[in-house]
């Protein structure tokens, strides 16, 4: 099964490193027109030029900068096909007991993790029932699905609830032919974020982490690219409001 977007015009967001931009050098590779952002201006920049996309800087965590950007992508390409919502994850945060956890500690999680993906949905909606095509694929998290590994209870609580946007929206967007579902990945090292994570289990932990995985192997960024890819094609035409963990078998 070759999968191919020749034509397709994407974005993907979260795009300056780690899980983002491995799921864009994916989409290039098999044809896309690729745009990404990222709040990160010079990551972005030198991620679309090292991969041959388009960059936008943009922080996605209020409904006009989402308008904007799809406005912006839109009016340059002709329309939005593929949609990917990578951006997110834990904002440089830890863990740490609740009673310790403050309310802007919980609410910048919540707004690069789940209303970005909404204003995300939101502004493409028009855009892609107006040529009654689109794949939407969030990329939630094992945190959405259990307690996270992380130990932040906002984390967990995001991804749960990005989880739950998805099935909603694949709901509402399935009569115009527009597909919504999830890649939930386990622990991947692709970004100093994870790497920080990675190293505060210590020898033992990351041993443990290990055992625990059918595969016994950690997942790279290409094993989400590659899931994530397969929800964007033709293939996956009649599969929506699903998760598909990808986590080697932890799940």
């Amino acid at each position: 099964m070759q999968i191919r977007f020749d034509g397709r015009v994407a974005l993907v967001t979260g795009a300056a490193q780690g899980l983002g931009r491995a799921i864009a050098a994916a989409l290039v590779e098999s044809g896309a027109r690729v745009h990404l952002a990222d709040i990160d201006a010079a990551g972005v920049a030198a991620t679309a030029k090292s991969i041959g996309a388009t960059p936008h800087t943009a922080d996605l965590g209020s409904p006009d900068a989402a308008q904007a950007l799809v406005a912006a992508i839109d009016g340059e390409a002709g329309g939005l096909d593929l949609l990917v919502h990578a951006a997110g994850g834990v904002r440089g945060q830890v863990g740490q007991p609740v009673e310790q956890v403050t309310e802007q500690q919980w609410r910048v999680i919540f707004a690069a993790n789940v209303d970005a993906a909404f204003f995300l949905a939101q502004a493409a909606a028009p855009v892609m029932k107006r040529t009654g095509y689109g794949r939407i694929v969030t990329i939630s998290s094992g945190a959405g699905l259990r307690p996270s590994l992380t130990g932040i209870q906002a984390y967990a609580s995001a991804k749960h609830a990005l989880v739950g946007l998805t099935r909603q929206l694949a709901w509402e967007f399935g009569p115009h032919g527009v597909t919504v579902n999830s890649v939930a990945p386990g622990f991947v090292r692709s970004n100093p974020a994870t790497e920080r994570q990675w190293d505060s289990y210590g020898r033992e932990g990351q041993e443990r982490l290990i055992q625990s995985i059918h595969t016994r192997r950690l997942g790279q960024p290409a094993d989400i690219a590659a899931a994530t890819l397969f929800f964007l094609s033709e293939q996956a035409g009649w599969i929506t409001g699903q998760v598909l963990s990808v986590d080697g078998g932890r799940s």
